[in-house]
């Protein structure tokens, strides 16, 4: 009975889409699931997938495949989508001012559509009487947040679906402070969304819309510059070999070019990726989180020596490492470690240059290594714990605007920032600052592995590990409900032999006991995550993705680290706690 009420709601969502002002491709398609439905699984199951929801804002906005439906991401959803962006900019800004419209800054990646996507955005914004400022190609989403601030816009807007396999894309929204909209703003943009009638007609005008010329590019770059902090570099530039890939996407435009404004002379770029293509044709996933993404740049290192290895996703909001490891080879970074040495190279320098004298703060998730904890501690700056997602570290940022200076955050899924003139994850800063750290340790007989370890010994060894389970469709998103249901219900008392001390349940915004005696409240704002702390300071993890139909499992450990063992020997060992904890938890 309940799927027969489902099946009857999503029918009559579908049947507008058979009619104008749909195109005739997507009309026919729709019609086809709704003939179909009655006698074949794969139609119904298509047409309940495409209609059962509307896309909603996660961690990264909204995220989906692309094809007909109110749950996909096509022309109709991103036209609502700005509609609603524009209703709510009325009720939120008033009307335009005398000096004139509102402005509102756009951006794309490379995928399937970005522009036509872009283009539709910025033509609804126009005949809603706010002024677009669009670039005409590709640019990173760090630039789109910068260019917002820069521009003195009332939003932004990037068409991306970060780093999303190929079937994906999205529409992230920025506020007037660069970060991606929060909570109540972005329920209040959802629902103005929603508030639309089905069969809408929206608007849309070609006049109006300002492009954004290659002033904008320059003067992104030249903001990047002032982030250096090496002198020698200033002084003298590097020949330090560095081996790049932008894996199809914005960083294949704007990192190569950035690294030469730093200083670099000695950057090969693998030339297959180099090229901007939605169909990512070279690699399964465009994601650097993936060591198979970063296979071409590890064998073009190899030729060329290269004394570091990046590789940035589609959007160039996030970056992936891979360092010599002192045995022929190359070892990838997971998220964390590149996090750690960056935070401390910033924090070192910002020191040393007197920069931490006034009260200053680094940022992480809950997710995210405990090592940047002790980093700050030892550079006696302030932490501020967010949720998962970058737009929690921005909204950290602007609620301490006046009180303590940002110096630098990060999250274990390979983004950060340095400085708080962009307000989002900025994989271009990153590769500039991480290839600086290279160069500066190359002059002094030092690799980033050295660093790494130096780091461990002077605080603690830590490992993290991450399990994404994909669960598709509406199925598998009951499955995820019922698995976080289970975790909430009846949370482990032990993981991989280490007693739980904590579960901390940032739904209820609770820390409790395993038997439930609530210990404290937690200062986070609500969000659907379950994480257990054990008496040997092991923190596991376990949330549905924002962006993507997985539920996400970490783990962290750790443990004193005086040098009298290997480095590698004490990894592998904390490597083996992580994966306990993973066979514990029943994802692997």
């Amino acid at each position: 009975m309940k799927d027969d009420m489902l099946l009857n709601e999503v029918i009559a969502k579908a049947r507008s889409w058979t009619k104008p002002p749909h195109d005739n491709e997507t009309r026919n398609l729709v019609q086809k699931w709704l003939d179909g439905c009655a006698t074949d699984p794969e139609s119904r199951e298509a047409l309940v997938d495409a209609f059962y929801t509307d896309l909603s804002f996660g961690t990264g906005g909204l995220r989906g495949k692309m094809g007909p439906g109110t749950n996909r991401i096509n022309p109709t959803t991103i036209a609502r989508a700005t509609q609603g962006l524009a209703n709510h900019l009325r009720k939120v800004h008033g009307p335009n001012p005398a000096s004139g419209p509102w402005r509102v800054a756009i951006a794309c990646d490379s995928r399937h559509l970005s522009q036509t996507f872009a283009q539709i955005t910025a033509e609804v914004l126009a005949a809603n009487g706010l002024e677009p400022w669009m670039y005409a190609e590709l640019r990173p989403t760090p630039q789109l947040s910068w260019t917002v601030r820069e521009l003195g816009a009332v939003a932004g807007v990037v068409v991306t679906a970060s780093h999303n396999p190929s079937i994906y894309n999205g529409y992230k929204v920025y506020a007037s402070d660069g970060g991606q909209v929060v909570a109540p703003e972005d329920a209040q943009l959802v629902s103005e969304v929603r508030a639309l009638p089905p069969d809408a007609d929206v608007p849309r005008s070609p006049e109006g819309i300002h492009l954004l010329d290659a002033s904008w590019d320059e003067g992104y770059r030249k903001l990047l510059t002032s982030f250096r902090l090496s002198e020698d570099l200033v002084q003298h530039g590097s020949d330090l070999p560095i081996a790049f890939t932008g894996l199809h996407g914005t960083g294949a435009l704007a990192v190569p070019a950035a690294l030469r404004a730093f200083g670099f002379r000695n950057v090969h770029e693998v030339a297959s990726q180099a090229v901007p293509d939605g169909a990512f044709p070279t690699v399964e996933s465009p994601n650097p989180e993936e060591g198979a993404a970063l296979a071409q740049a590890v064998d073009l290192a190899q030729e060329c020596n290269a004394a570091l290895v990046m590789g940035t996703d589609p959007d160039a909001d996030r970056v992936g490492l891979a360092v010599p490891d002192g045995k022929g080879s190359y070892r990838l970074l997971n998220g964390n470690e590149t996090g750690a040495l960056l935070v401390d190279h910033v924090l070192s320098r910002w020191q040393e240059a007197g920069k931490l004298d006034q009260p200053s703060f680094v940022a992480k998730t809950v997710v995210t290594t405990s090592l940047l904890e002790d980093l700050a501690s030892h550079y006696g700056v302030e932490v501020r714990e967010t949720l998962t997602g970058f737009k929690f570290i921005a909204e950290a940022i602007r609620k301490e605007e006046g009180k303590l200076q940002y110096v630098a955050g990060g999250e274990e899924s390979y983004g950060y920032l340095v400085g708080d003139a962009v307000r989002d994850k900025d994989a271009v800063q990153s590769c500039c600052l991480l290839a600086e750290l290279a160069h500066e340790l190359e002059r002094n007989g030092h690799t980033m592995l050295d660093r790494l370890a130096a780091i461990h010994k002077r605080h603690k060894a830590y490992k993290e590990g991450l399990v994404s389970l994909v669960k598709e469709g509406r199925e598998g998103k009951a499955q995820i409900d019922a698995m976080m249901k289970g975790f909430r219900t009846s949370p482990p008392h032990a993981l991989a032999g280490e007693k739980v001390v904590e579960v901390l349940d940032f739904q209820m915004q609770q820390a409790l006991t395993p038997e439930g005696l609530v210990l404290r409240s937690l200062p986070q704002a609500v969000s659907n995550v379950m994480q257990f702390v054990t008496e040997a300071g092991s923190r596991v993890t376990v949330r549905p993705s924002g962006t993507e139909p997985k539920i996400k499992c970490y783990a962290s450990v750790s443990e004193p680290w005086d040098g009298s063992e290997s480095h590698d020997d004490v990894m592998a060992r904390l490597q083996e706690r992580v994966n306990a904890h993973f066979r514990a938890l029943g994802v692997t």
